[in-house]
């Protein structure tokens, strides 16, 4: 099924039917052991699926669910095995469309089911596409993906357009595996504990657990991604001349950039980035599957502003060039 959420479209399965989550994984094309996220309707549920909850992270559930946060915490033994990629942790979030919300609820809630009927505690829910490709954003990039034989929710546009941030809760204090629409200094005012990055760990402890969306390269569409500055963006107009139209008709180079440039050629399809992160985030994957509809080999893309706002953008930008 696809289910719209406030970030992405998710391909969604009963995350308690190993089955079920096998068929997301061949759909996928995504390794049986990367993790997948599981949607539920309240922080309620999470006791179904984890073990010893940290009270910070019970407090980022009250401060920011619902909405964009993951939190990856210790797995009950024997519950989502297939979900959790057979992880000893397991991620967690509660989204907040209302699509979502209600599907979930009435799923929890079992209602016009009969006496045996069992609840279903979450929703295995990773991004609706081929592995490693740009997350869809609308139920027409999901039908694209997937076909007319999935059963798709439509849901209207995402509101967020990025996979959620995700902290990582099993350490005894939050750390960040994956930037989003919600910052480590929200995450840090919430919690009153300091967010530290992988990195910050990495020469003191074991490696980060494996958690959604954190591959070196992920997100990427079929052409070319490149990071430039404004600078090498103005040189590389210059270089690139005047050119009359050719026979083909369409551009071969794509640019997504907040400085205007002049349209030096008859082979460039220029897109204007908004001047901030939440705009940007927004529209980006599906500025990016727009690019590939258009058949170009080659994105440039003007590098981001220096600033914490921007690091979920800058994430993704930065997988989708690897």
């Amino acid at each position: 099924m696809g289910l719209p959420t406030e970030t992405v479209y998710g391909l969604a399965a009963n995350a308690d039917d190993d089955a079920a989550v096998a068929q997301i994984f061949i759909a996928k094309g995504r390794p049986a052991d990367h993790p997948l996220i599981v949607h539920v309707a309240h922080a309620g549920a999470v006791a179904h699926y984890a073990a010893d909850i940290p009270e910070f992270a019970k407090a980022l559930m009250q401060a920011f669910w619902p909405g964009p946060l993951t939190l990856i915490l210790p797995r009950r033994p024997g519950v989502a095995n297939a979900a959790a990629g057979g992880n000893p942790s397991i991620g967690v979030r509660c989204p907040s469309h209302p699509v979502a919300q209600a599907l979930l609820t009435a799923l929890l809630e079992v209602l016009g089911a009969g006496p045996e009927a069992l609840p279903v505690w979450g929703l295995a829910a990773p991004s609706a596409n081929q592995f490693g490709r740009v997350s869809p954003t609308t139920a027409a990039h999901v039908q694209g993906e997937f076909g007319d034989d999935l059963m798709i929710l439509d849901g209207g546009a995402c509101s967020v357009g990025i996979e959620s941030t995700i902290i990582d809760c099993t350490r005894g204090q939050p750390v960040l595996l994956r930037p989003g629409a919600i910052t480590p200094d929200q995450v840090w005012a919430a919690c009153g504990l300091k967010v530290l990055s992988k990195e910050e760990l990495s020469a003191h402890t074991a490696p980060a657990p494996k958690a959604s969306g954190t591959l070196e390269s992920h997100y990427a569409p079929r052409a070319t991604v490149r990071l430039m500055t404004a600078k090498d963006l103005q040189t590389a107009f210059k270089l690139l001349g005047h050119e009359a139209p050719g026979k083909e008709a369409r551009p071969s180079i794509a640019v997504y950039g907040r400085t205007v440039v002049a349209k030096a050629s008859a082979h460039v399809l220029y897109r204007r980035m908004p001047d901030d992160a939440a705009s940007t985030a927004q529209q980006l994957f599906a500025v990016l599957r727009d690019f590939d509809a258009q058949g170009v080999k080659l994105i440039w893309i003007e590098t981001l502003p220096d600033d914490p706002l921007w690091d979920g953008v800058r994430d993704r930008l930065q997988r989708a060039a690897c």
